[in-house]
């Protein structure tokens, strides 16, 4: 068993770092997928290719946007299960941008900027409060500073068949987000039928939470 880690949108690989250690030090193999968020098609080629090198079954990890990802790509032979950190978890004919359309009332707004060229940043200076607010300031604004352009195309990429609904799904939702609401994360994870975890936690759960994060992964694969 293996485990692929996909990042999601304004962000890299990197942040996995934490979650990556301490599942390697659980005796895990990890591979992190370096997506380049410019269509949902482009990284669902990208994460089928990390697949294809396992040459074992696979838990896939999703964060945020790349739960979309995972979704879609989940439906290769070798994943075994998919889990959903503070993730998108769209159905067949569903994209992240039909997921976004319609918020739950007073929900917090994500301060993305005007698109450039195609492309989606957020708000510098409010970037540490609605996306990492339980990170370390310095490591934030660091964040905040690397983004990566988010394509819109990728946000508009609709779900052919969702890997979920044929294959066993696990998600961890961060009750202080302020990007996806916790409601909206609660709801996904319910009809996708999966086994649920909360903890206290922002967007980047995975960067401020790595144990948390780590746990439910190393469930998944245990029950895989």
């Amino acid at each position: 068993m293996s485990i692929a880690l996909v990042h999601g949108g304004f962000v890299d690989g990197s942040g996995w770092e934490s979650v990556y250690k301490l599942l390697r030090a659980d005796g895990q193999a990890v591979t992190i997928v370096q997506n380049q968020t410019t269509s949902l098609v482009d990284d669902v080629a990208v994460t089928t290719r990390a697949i294809d090198q396992q040459n074992e079954p696979v838990v896939r990890v999703g964060h945020s946007y790349g739960g979309a990802v995972i979704t879609e790509a989940g439906n290769h032979p070798d994943v075994a299960a998919l889990v959903y950190i503070a993730a998108f978890a769209p159905d067949a004919g569903e994209s992240v941008n039909t997921l976004i359309a319609d918020p739950p009332p007073g929900a917090p707004v994500p301060p993305i900027l005007p698109p450039q060229n195609g492309f989606l940043f957020l708000d510098k200076e409010k970037f540490p409060a609605s996306f990492a607010a339980d990170v370390d300031p310095d490591l934030a604004a660091f964040m905040a500073d690397a983004q990566v352009p988010w394509g819109i195309e990728a946000l508009g990429g609709t779900i052919t068949k969702p890997a979920w609904s044929t294959k066993p799904s696990w998600y961890l939702v961060a009750a202080d987000d302020r990007m996806i609401p916790p409601d909206a994360q609660r709801a996904m994870a319910g009809r996708s039928g999966a086994t649920v975890t909360e903890t206290p936690g922002s967007h980047a759960v995975y960067v401020s939470r790595p144990d948390a994060v780590a746990d439910v992964i190393m469930a998944a694969a245990s029950a895989t």
